[in-house]
């Protein structure tokens, strides 16, 4: 409205100390007005006319405020890179409009990434194959994404309030959660890899990673999200690693056995071939007892002699039937020095028949390592046999005998060695870079499976394999077996292990 002089009369006051921009428009959309926050803004954005603050229908607003008799909010304008939110308040009597702004470009960024991240989560949540879920300390389900549907066959709304224990149904659950449960208590996370039934009672192997989430001032394990995975898969192909393992390993003893038949049969033949000439000798001087007592006694003996030579023979099969045996293996305590004396025998008909000489240097100590001794036996029968081949094939006369050492001892680390050393031509560095690679063999009638394979069974027992040339021409092949207390640790190192283990 206008005085007597024909001013105009503002109804609307506008403190300085306003922080958000303030505007007097009249029903025109005249300016009329406007506050210091408002010139702030349009030095801020670069607007030399205060009308471009605000939205670009800002006619058609003031005339819904004066027309509906209510104010107008939320309404956007950007400018450049900021958005301003306007309120429009009418005042009736007065006709004017109040037109006050604020900047709330921060606010729409925040809101913008808000959303985004909500939209991921949502995409992760409900689209990711592992089954996501929340649990109450006692272990009870808070919630759950829809992968619990075909990991668990049950849908997450089924799952709120359900115990652990009711669906990850398995004998050992118990055990292996009241470790999860004083693992996440002492150092907030936790793995297990557990068998479970599923609903439809198929067998599946999950691995499960849990973290707690705490009370702030307390530090209390309020909650605890876990990420499940089934590894089935993983397990199956694992498992049928393993047997093909013990097949392609079964199947290499019994190629082994053939090559050694003529020792194994030297070795049957000389308690055999004892027995006969014994029961012969005891026959004939039962047969003369009668008239020489004194008989009896070199019977005695002779039947002494046949027990003897019969257990020997027996010892021998026994050693054949554990060598061949097939199945899973199993570890016990193995006297190395025993191991060493036991191949030397078998291998000892092959050694004398190419005319080599096999020299055994054992420690006094007795070192004992924990293995398969069938597999042990068969990674040193490889070694002492390629000490034999390559001895044989370096020989230029024949009548010439030749040696292999094999020796044990233990190193001021306290590291166990089994070395096989030859005097055949040696391997140049190509050579020895390969020749623990599969099918890799300078044999013409090889395979190059054993160097390969009795590597991969010393490194299962925490060793290691490797050769190097021998003083005076030759090669060592050195079983190298860390010290008891240590064992290895995941990335496959040797590591010191707690005095407790």
């Amino acid at each position: 409205m206008k005085n007597n002089q024909g001013s105009t009369i503002t109804t609307f006051q506008l403190p300085s100390s306003d922080p958000e921009a303030g505007l007097i428009l009249d029903s025109d959309g005249q300016l009329l007005g406007l506050n210091q926050a408002a010139k702030d803004l349009c030095a801020e954005t670069g607007t030399d006319n205060p009308i471009r603050l605000l939205p670009v229908n800002f006619s058609a607003l003031i005339n819904a405020c004066l027309t509906q008799g209510r104010a107008i909010e939320g309404v956007e304008s950007r400018l450049h890179s900021a958005t301003l939110s306007w309120t429009f308040i009418p005042d009736q009597d007065s006709r004017q409009i109040l037109a006050r702004g604020r900047d709330v470009t921060d606010n729409i960024r925040k809101l913008d990434e808000a959303t985004r991240s909500s939209r991921l989560y949502r995409l992760i949540t409900e689209n990711t194959t592992d089954l996501i879920s929340r649990h109450a300390p006692d272990g009870r389900f808070i919630d759950a994404t829809p992968a619990s549907w075909r990991l668990l066959g049950y849908w997450p709304e089924e799952l709120r309030g359900k115990p652990l224990e009711e669906v990850f149904r398995s004998n050992a659950f118990s055990a292996e959660m009241e470790e999860a449960r004083n693992r996440l208590r002492d150092e907030g996370y936790a793995t297990m890899t557990i068998e479970i039934t599923h609903r439809d009672g198929s067998k599946r192997w999950f691995e499960i990673a849990s973290r707690a989430i705490r009370e702030t001032y307390t530090g209390a394990v309020i909650e605890a999200v876990s990420v499940s995975r089934d590894i089935t898969a993983r397990v199956k192909s694992e498992e049928n690693n393993r047997r093909l393992a013990e097949e392609l390993a079964h199947t290499a003893r019994l190629a082994t056995l053939g090559e050694l038949a003529s020792s194994i049969a030297h070795e049957m033949n000389q308690p055999l071939a004892s027995i006969v000439n014994f029961a012969s000798a005891s026959q004939r001087y039962l047969k003369l007892a009668l008239e020489y007592p004194e008989n009896l006694e070199r019977v005695d003996d002779g039947l002494q002699r046949i027990t003897h030579h019969a257990n020997r023979a027996s010892e021998v099969i026994k050693r054949l039937r554990a060598f061949l045996r097939k199945g899973q293996q199993r570890t016990a305590p193995v006297n190395i020095n025993d191991a060493v004396t036991n191949v030397k025998r078998l291998c000892q008909w092959d050694a004398d028949k190419h005319n080599v000489v096999i020299q055994e240097n054992l420690t006094p100590l007795n070192p004992v390592l924990t293995a398969d001794p069938v597999l042990l036996e068969q990674v040193l029968i490889n070694l002492i046999r390629n000490g034999i081949d390559a001895n044989t094939e370096a020989r230029q006369d024949n009548n010439a005998p030749s040696h292999i050492k094999i020796e044990t001892c233990i190193t001021p680390a306290q590291e166990t060695l089994i070395k096989v050393t030859d005097h055949g031509t040696g391997l140049d560095e190509e050579g020895l870079r390969h020749m623990f690679t599969p099918f890799y063999t300078s044999k013409p009638q090889g395979l190059g499976l054993g160097l390969s394979m009795s590597r991969s069974i010393i490194e299962g027992y925490g060793g290691f394999l490797d050769a190097q040339p021998a003083d005076g021409g030759g090669l060592t092949l050195i079983c190298r077996f860390p010290p008891p207390h240590c064992k290895k640790n995941e990335s496959g190192n040797p590591r010191e292990t707690d005095q407790d283990e």
